[in-house]
């Protein structure tokens, strides 16, 4: 069973910087797609960013093309989310996300709070 756990989210002031990680644990973590999803107070969870386990392209959303990066580290079992120029629009709960499948993503995190004050 694959767990996720992810870690460094926190409160920033607007313009400010974040990076969230996300550790995988139980499953080959290098061959599948990772990412990660938000959720704010009131509204749908949405999709933020995807990279995928080998060669492929990145996603991000429009909202964060620009200000977010997703990378990762195999041999850490790691997937990491830099936040820059934070808004206070910004401010969710960030899910992280592994193996896509055709019912959605397997695999979800506990979820981080991250708190962007104007």
């Amino acid at each position: 069973q694959v767990q996720l756990v992810e870690s460094g989210g926190g409160l920033v002031q607007a313009g400010g910087s974040l990076r969230l990680s996300c550790v995988a644990s139980g499953r080959t973590f290098r061959r599948y797609a990772m990412g990660w999803f938000r959720q704010a107070p009131g509204k749908e969870r949405e999709f933020v960013a995807a990279i995928p386990g080998g060669g492929g392209s990145i996603y991000y959303a429009d909202s964060v093309k620009g200000r977010f990066t997703i990378s990762r580290d195999n041999a850490k079992n790691t997937v990491y989310l830099q936040m820059n120029s934070l808004e206070p629009e910004d401010t969710a709960v960030y899910y992280c996300v592994g193996h896509p499948s055709s019912s959605g993503w397997d695999y979800w995190g506990q979820g981080t709070q991250v708190t962007v004050s104007s």
